[in-house]
C-alpha cells in the first residue's frame, strides 16, 4: 500500500476505517488491546459469580471469537465473550457453595451438568441457522416476536437479582464503590472511560478491598505465571465416568429453553452492528452463519468447562467511538484473550476478587438485562392495548419470576424413575412460546428484517 493510500484511508476515519492496516501496526496492537478490555470485564464477571474457571473462560472466548469470524467469512467485527442470559441456568443446576469461612466455593460436582446443558442449548443455534438457510428469516422467527423474547429477557435479569443483592450483603461499602464507579463511568466518562465502566468498576473497588486488608493474596502469590488452562475434571467428559442421568436430563430440559432469547438477542446485536458499521450483516455473509458461528462457539466453550458464549452490545459501542470497523482488530483482541488465558496467576488474581465486587457489579449488569428487554419491547412497538400481547408478557413474567422465588423454586415432573426440574424461566419462556403461536391477532412480522 502506498502511502497516499494510507493517508488516504485514515482520512476516512470521521466515516469509519474499515482497513486498519493503515494505521501501522503498533496502533492496531493497541486497538486490539483495547477491545480485549472492553470486553473483559464482563466476560470475566460470568466464571466469577459461576464457580467456572476465568483461564478457561478467556481461552474459550478467544477461540470463539475466530471460530465465529472463520464461519461468518471473517466479514462481522463481532467479539464473543461470556454470555449473561445463562447465569439463571448455572445457578439452577450448580448453585454456589460456602466453605467453613462462609466464602463461596464452586460447585464442582454440578457445574459439568450445567456445562452440559449450556452445549445442549448451543444446538438450537445450529437448528435455527438451518432453517434461516432453508426457508429464511422471516418464516422462522415469527415464532420468536418481541412480545416473547423482550418479556424472557426482563425476567433474566430479575431473576438473578437476589444473588446480586446476597454478594452485595457481603461488604456493602466495597459494593456501593463499585456501583457508583461503573454509574459515573458510563454517564459522566470520557472517550474509553465510558466504553468500559465494569471493569473501573471491578479495579477500582478491588483495590480499595486491598489497601483495607479485605483480600487474601496467598493463592496469587502461590500460582505459576504459565500454565495451561483446560484441566479434564472441569469438562463435561468427566460426568460420563459417574453419571447421574437424572440429573443430566434436568440440566438440559432447564437450560435449553434461555437459548430462544439469547438467539434474538445475538440477531438484535448483529442487527446493531450493521447499522454501525454502514453494511447488512444479516444479507452478507448472511444471519445463519453468525447463528452457526455464536452456537458452534457456545458448545465448544461450554464442553470445556467456560460459559456460554455471545456477541456483545459493549462490541458495537467499541465500534461507534473508535469507528475502526476492521474485524482484523477484533481478531487481534481475540488473540490477546487467548495468551492471558495461559497465566494462572493472572487467573488467580481474578478468584481473589471480593464477592462484594462481584455484588455491585452484578447488580448493574442485571438491572441492565432487564433494560435490554424494556428496550426490545419499546422499540418493536409492541402493541400492549391487544389483550393477547399482554397475556404473554403477564405468564411469562409471572411464571418466570414467580417460579424462581417460590419455596419449590422449580416445576419438577418425574416420568419414570426420573425427575425432571423445570426452572421458572425454563416454563416463562415456554409458555410464551406457545401461547404465542396459537393465539390469534399476531402483529408483528419479520419479514421486513429479512429484507
Amino acid at each position: 500500500m502506498s502511502k497516499k493510500d494510507v493517508q488516504s484511508t485514515a482520512e476516512v476515519g470521521n466515516q469509519g476505517i474499515y482497513d486498519a492496516r493503515a494505521l501501522g501496526p503498533v496502533k492496531v496492537g493497541l486497538l486490539g488491546l483495547q477491545h480485549m478490555f472492553a470486553m473483559f470485564g464482563a466476560t470475566i464477571l460470568v466464571p466469577m459469580l459461576t464457580g467456572l474457571d476465568v483461564s478457561v473462560t478467556l481461552l474459550f472466548a478467544g477461540l470463539g471469537t475466530l471460530l465465529f469470524h472463520v464461519l461468518a467469512k471473517g466479514k462481522v467485527p463481532a467479539f464473543l465473550g461470556s454470555s449473561f442470559a445463562f447465569l439463571g441456568g448455572y445457578f439452577a443446576i450448580a448453585p454456589m457453595l460456602e466453605d467453613a469461612q462462609g466464602n463461596a466455593v464452586p460447585n464442582t460436582e454440578m457445574l459439568p451438568y450445567a456445562c452440559f446443558g449450556v452445549a445442549c442449548a448451543g444446538l438450537l443455534y445450529l437448528v435455527l441457522a438451518f432453517l434461516i438457510k432453508i426457508f429464511g428469516s422471516g418464516k422462522v422467527m415469527r415464532f420468536f416476536p418481541p412480545i416473547v423474547t423482550g418479556p424472557i429477557i426482563i425476567a433474566i435479569g430479575l431473576t438473578l437479582s437476589q444473588s446480586a443483592i446476597d454478594n452485595c450483603a457481603t461488604d456493602w461499602l466495597i459494593a456501593i464503590v463499585a456501583i457508583v464507579l461503573v454509574v459515573v463511568c458510563n454517564i459522566w466518562g470520557k472517550g474509553m472511560v465510558k466504553i468500559v465502566p465494569i471493569i473501573i468498576g471491578v479495579v477500582g473497588s478491588y483495590v480499595l478491598a486491598a489497601v483495607m486488608g479485605r483480600v487474601d493474596f496467598t493463592k496469587v502469590v502461590e500460582a505459576d505465571w504459565i500454565g495451561f488452562p483446560i484441566h479434564y475434571e472441569q469438562t463435561v467428559f468427566s460426568i460420563f465416568e459417574n453419571l447421574d442421568v437424572s440429573m443430566l436430563i434436568t440440566a438440559v430440559v432447564t437450560i435449553m429453553p434461555i437459548a430462544l432469547a439469547t438467539m434474538v438477542e445475538h440477531i438484535g446485536d448483529i442487527s446493531a452492528i450493521s447499522s454501525t458499521v454502514g453494511r447488512n450483516y444479516i444479507k452478507d455473509p448472511g444471519l445463519h452463519r453468525t447463528l452457526l458461528g455464536d452456537g458452534l462457539a457456545t458448545i465448544m466453550a461450554a464442553l470445556f468447562g467456560a460459559p456460554a458464549n455471545t456477541t456483545y452490545g459493549e462490541n458495537t459501542g467499541v465500534l461507534s467511538l473508535t469507528r475502526v470497523f476492521d474485524p482484523l482488530v477484533i481478531r487481534l483482541a481475540a488473540v490477546f484473550a487467548i495468551i492471558f488465558s495461559f497465566s494462572p496467576k493472572f487467573a488467580a488474581i481474578i478468584g481473589c476478587m471480593p464477592t462484594a465486587t462481584c455484588g455491585g457489579v452484578s447488580l448493574v449488569l442485571y438491572g441492565m438485562i432487564s433494560a435490554v428487554g424494556v428496550r426490545n419491547v419499546v422499540e418493536s412497538h409492541v402493541d400492549f392495548t391487544n389483550t393477547r400481547n399482554v397475556l404473554i408478557a403477564a405468564l411469562i413474567l409471572v411464571l418466570s419470576i414467580g417460579i424462581h422465588y417460590s419455596a419449590v423454586g422449580a416445576v419438577v415432573f418425574q416420568i419414570g424413575s426420573l425427575n425432571i426440574s423445570l426452572s421458572g424461566l425454563a416454563v416463562g419462556a415456554l409458555v410464551g412460546i406457545i401461547l404465542n403461536a396459537l393465539l390469534p391477532g399476531k402483529d408483528y412480522s419479520f419479514d421486513e428484517e429479512e429484507k
